[in-house]
């Protein structure tokens, strides 16, 4: 366990943390479109409704590595 805090610790925060943010905010999205709901954007200086059906869900982005394999 502590082979793995200290390659964590070896990403810099804000690449954590923009990293976690990136997911959260996929997830959110991914939510209201299963829960039918729609979600409000910034587009050209407006406000905007995305109605659920338009919502277009992406993957995420990979990962960065935490541990070797050889560490599992």
């Amino acid at each position: 366990m502590k082979a793995r805090e200290e390659k964590l610790t070896d990403i810099p925060l804000e690449i954590r943390d923009e990293e976690a943010l990136v997911k959260a905010v996929a997830k959110a999205i991914a939510a209201h479109k299963r829960a039918g709901h729609p979600i409000v954007i910034w587009r050209d200086g407006k406000v905007v409704k995305i109605p659920a059906e338009q919502i277009q869900v992406r993957e995420q982005a990979a990962e960065y590595k935490t541990r070797e394999k050889n560490d599992i």
